[in-house]
């Protein structure tokens, strides 16, 4: 029986200021618990927000680099639930009128299994609103209690709520990871999901083709892209599950535990009119000016997307290439830093050991290209030394993994190794002629037809050159001393 998967996300991004969202205490992370929990972030008595400019510009930034709406005015609301972690009773959000408004993001797909190719997709955006953050309960701190610390209490959060356009765990992976990109990449969140900067909640519904969607239920608080993709796919399958053997699925909050692959019910899952939202009489509606988008517009960076197009129009790249190497604002700006090392015209080569060689031991190393032991001035030096033949591509790969572990510049490592390629004209024609008078009877052979044995010669010279003529060039002279 085929179904369709219905998926939309709400994205809580901890926005980078200094600053709680409407109070001057610390958001700094890893602190004792309790230590920044002010009286406004607690609603002590007589104390009033005061909203941070520095959230509302994170926000307008990120509406600006999703093309979406920025309103001209909104409103915040007091949203009224109960949790052990929220100190006021109530969290400081948006309801009706948020900050950003519709937008989109584009996204590449990389089908998780199969042989599908990748494709693009575009994925609408409803809204992002700014909020505050609750506290955070931990269980077991003393002997099976619970406690709470409240200095995440008011931080603040810019909420980003997609359409339910994705079908497939594939699919809203991608579009977690193009978002957690975007979000870095203009730099209103450091998209650390360990700190739970970066948090996922995941709507998930099943469904017959061309019927009205399904009930959905409410995959809580992932922070990890892996996890997000094993809870979409059993979630999906226990709906389907569930359908056709006669139950079903009702609305709910769950939660999914990483250990035994398996998602749970929290709650039963509310509506927006059970939790009362009404305007806070605290807080004036916010003006946003167009003097004022203007402004935070300049603070742009080029954006992934015309980054990735300049690519493959001014230095020829593939849209895979340029795809990778626009992953992350760090990658493109080592690549940009070292293609004006070696110039434009080898742009492709600085391209092509970025995204092999250098992504391979990256991934190896367990490290990101932001703390990449070789730098983009190091790397560029090694790249120029390729293109201009001082080195092959096996010399090269030694010079790399000397400037991964030992440091130091190409030149200096070429020249302490003996590494440098044997270009001289006359010189490659002696090693030629060296190894074509001893193997005369192979000669013969190739001049009467066997051409396969021109790698037999190849090899042969290059073992006499102890690896070091240019292949190119001697390539060439082969093919004029073996025509005789």
């Amino acid at each position: 029986m085929e179904w369709e998967i219905v998926i939309g996300l709400e994205v809580h991004t901890q926005l980078s200021t200094n600053t709680k969202i409407f109070s001057g205490a610390s958001t700094a992370f890893g602190s004792e618990p309790n230590t920044q929990a002010d009286a406004v972030s607690i609603a002590l008595p007589g104390v009033l927000p005061v909203l941070n400019k520095g959230a509302v510009e994170r926000a307008i930034k990120f509406g600006l680099a999703v093309g979406a709406y920025i309103a001209p005015r909104s409103v915040f609301a007091r949203k009224n639930y109960f949790y052990p972690d929220l100190p006021k009773g109530y969290q400081i959000s948006q309801m009706d009128l948020p900050v950003v408004g519709a937008g989109a993001l584009t996204i590449q797909v990389e089908p998780l299994s199969g042989n599908a190719k990748p494709y693009e997709k575009v994925v609408r955006i409803t809204r992002a609103h700014l909020e505050e953050d609750a506290g955070k309960s931990v269980h077991g701190a003393s002997q099976g209690l619970t406690g709470i610390d409240l200095n995440r209490a008011g931080t603040p959060l810019l909420e980003i709520v997609s359409e339910p356009d994705m079908s497939s765990a594939a699919e809203a992976v991608a579009y977690a990871k193009a978002l957690h990109s975007m979000v870095r990449w203009i730099g209103i969140c450091d998209g650390n999901m360990q700190e739970g900067s970066f948090r996922c909640d995941v709507n998930v519904s099943v469904r017959k083709p061309g019927e009205p969607l399904g009930t959905r239920r409410e995959i809580k608080n992932l922070n990890s892209f892996k996890f997000m993709q094993q809870a979409i796919d059993y979630e999906v399958q226990w709906q389907i599950d569930t359908l056709e053997n006669g139950g079903k699925v009702q609305q709910a909050t769950i939660l999914f535990n990483p250990d035994t692959g398996e998602t749970r019910s929290m709650r039963s899952k509310e509506d927006a009119h059970d939790y009362r939202y009404f305007p806070d009489p605290d807080l004036l509606p916010l003006d946003i000016t167009p003097a004022m988008i203007e402004a935070v517009r300049a603070t742009l960076p080029e954006l992934p997307q015309a980054k990735s197009g300049r690519y493959t129009s001014e230095y020829g790249l593939s849209a895979y290439d340029a795809a990778s190497l626009t992953a992350s604002r760090e990658m493109a700006e080592f690549f940009d830093a070292s293609v004006s090392m070696v110039g434009a015209a080898h742009a492709k080569l600085c391209a092509n050991w970025l995204i092999g060689e250098v992504s391979a031991q990256l991934n190896r190393d367990g490290l990101d290209i932001a703390k990449c032991p070789i730098s983009a001035t190091q790397f560029g030096g090694m790249l120029a030394r390729i293109a201009d033949g001082t080195i092959s591509n096996s010399g090269a790969k030694e010079v790399f993994r000397a400037l991964w572990s030992e440091g130091g510049t190409a030149d200096a490592i070429i020249e302490a190794k003996g590494l440098k390629q044997v270009s001289d004209g006359g010189a490659i024609e002696k090693i030629v002629a060296e190894v074509m008078a001893a193997n005369a009877d192979k000669v013969a052979e190739y001049r009467g037809g066997k051409d396969k044995l021109f790698g037999f010669f190849v090899g042969a010279a290059m073992k006499a050159s102890q690896g070091k003529a240019n292949p190119v060039q001697l390539n060439e002279v082969l093919k004029q001393k073996l025509a005789g």
